[in-house]
């Protein structure tokens, strides 16, 4: 007796690539025709676009929609997984880039349709694309874009910060340095990052953290290069931004590389 078969779901085919980086490795600035979900399976991504930079620690993957150019910098070794859906397919998640949480099942899914050959088009393969994209619809979106500004002053600024993310000097002590008045540049950073600046540093702090976080540095040095004076108000800043502390942040992908986990 013949089993009855069901009928596949209609989701078109989905290309998946692997791409493993050193530290340090870069992908140079491109764009694709086709809707990006890359995942960091192992290792953190900094991805930068025209409209600003989001950092994409382990258990987290970055959306980019098609057309969007950018770049990709491995902070550590990486292990990138990438799934591409055609336009249109993902009508869940924004036609903007977004950082989302991967849970457990995405995650295996994610790494089961790039180890498949793209030769092998047959059912299973279909079932996998058709579960991808049921379970878009299901993350949440994480708060880790930073914009930055456009006015040269304002940019200036946020680059010798990014340089230098632990420098405590006020918005007057770099207002003289980079030649601009404070309410200039904090009406730049408001107008063009749509974060005041105590926010976009703020921000900026929470960015490098997450890399020195994942690279397993101690809670406590993580704080004071990042220009914390204490590590209770790292993670109160922690907390407020992310909703949990930073152990419990990182303990949602299991183990870090090397199998050890943030106190």
């Amino acid at each position: 007796m013949s089993r009855k078969r069901h009928p596949s779901p209609s989701v078109p085919p989905l290309r998946a690539v692997a791409i493993n980086l050193p530290e340090g490795g870069r992908l140079p600035a491109h764009a694709h025709d086709w809707d990006q979900l890359a995942y960091a399976a192992e290792g953190v991504m900094s991805v930068m676009t025209p409209d600003g930079s989001w950092v994409v620690p382990p258990a987290r993957a970055v959306w980019l929609p098609a057309s969007v150019a950018h770049r990709i910098h491995a902070d550590g070794r990486l292990s990138l997984r990438s799934v591409f859906f055609p336009p249109g397919v993902v009508a869940s998640l924004p036609r903007r880039c977004c950082v989302v949480g991967v849970p457990p099942l995405l995650r295996e899914l994610v790494i089961e349709l790039v180890s498949r050959p793209p030769s092998d088009p047959g059912p299973t393969r279909t079932r996998i694309a058709a579960l991808l994209v049921d379970l878009l619809a299901e993350l949440a979106q994480e708060p880790l874009i930073l914009p930055m500004p456009r006015d040269s002053r304002a940019r200036r600024l946020a680059q010798l910060l990014a340089a230098h993310p632990g420098d405590r000097r006020s918005l007057e002590e770099w207002a003289r340095h980079v030649g601009a008045s404070p309410r200039t540049l904090q009406r730049s950073f408001r107008a063009e990052s749509g974060m005041g600046f105590r926010q976009w540093r703020q921000q900026l702090r929470l960015h490098r953290a997450l890399v020195l976080l994942a690279a397993r540095s101690p809670v406590t040095q993580v704080a004071l290069q990042v220009g914390y004076e204490s590590p209770s108000a790292f993670v109160a800043m922690f907390r407020k931004a992310l909703g949990t502390t930073p152990g419990r942040y990182f303990s949602r992908s299991n183990r870090l590389p090397g199998g050890k986990r943030l106190e």
